[in-house]
């Protein structure tokens, strides 16, 4: 039986799933992985990590693919030929996290990409409309509109993102999940506690 833990995060922009997902990494002692998982896949395929995540960013885009191609440095690592592969050097890298330690990782379709690993906890995070809208406006200081905007695309990026690596699941699935989590109703700081307490419950039943 496995020892090792991860929780995976799935979050709607805005819901405050990310400083969720860093606390709860706080709290259970362990490293909370999101924007290192480029550095490290970086360091796997050889391509810089400013191209790699700008690839990551643009993943749906077929016509992207071409471009990068052009632009890379001859690293005989460095073959981004399709987007699986762009996807594979994120997949190696959260599958050997999930091998060598507990973790918390946030996005990147890790529920789906941990799929056949043992003790994996993942979660749902997501708020009313009104609740991500003052957080944006708040936190990155734009206007009722941009945030609007800033939600709507984002939240289509990952629903697609999550659609096109699963091969057809939809983000929102409850089923994906252990939880879905709504910060207005529960609270951060009970998110917090809630997926804590639940994943020391379910690993001492192991």
């Amino acid at each position: 039986m496995a020892e090792n833990f991860v929780i995976t995060i799935a979050r709607g922009f805005g819901s405050g799933g990310k400083e969720i997902a860093h606390a709860v990494a706080k709290k259970l002692g362990v490293k909370c992985y999101e924007h290192s998982i480029l550095t490290l896949a970086s360091h796997l395929s050889g391509v810089d990590r400013s191209l790699f995540a700008e690839a990551d960013e643009k993943l749906l885009k077929p016509s992207f693919i071409h471009t990068l191609k052009e632009t890379l440095s001859p690293h005989p690592e460095a073959h981004f030929v399709s987007n699986d592969q762009l996807f594979s050097y994120e997949a190696q890298i959260i599958k050997g996290l999930a091998a060598s330690e507990s973790c918390v990782i946030v996005g990147k379709a890790a529920d789906f990409v941990l799929k056949d690993f043992e003790n994996v906890f993942s979660f749902y995070i997501e708020a009313p409309r009104d609740f991500c809208l003052e957080n944006v406006m708040r936190k990155m200081d734009v206007t009722e509109d941009e945030a609007h905007k800033l939600i709507s695309d984002t939240d289509k990026y990952r629903a697609e993102f999550y659609k096109y690596v699963t091969g057809g699941n939809y983000w929102t699935n409850p089923v994906n999940y252990d939880m879905t989590l709504n910060t207005k109703k529960v609270g951060k700081e009970n998110c917090v506690k809630v997926i804590a307490n639940y994943v020391n419950m379910m690993m001492e039943g192991k």
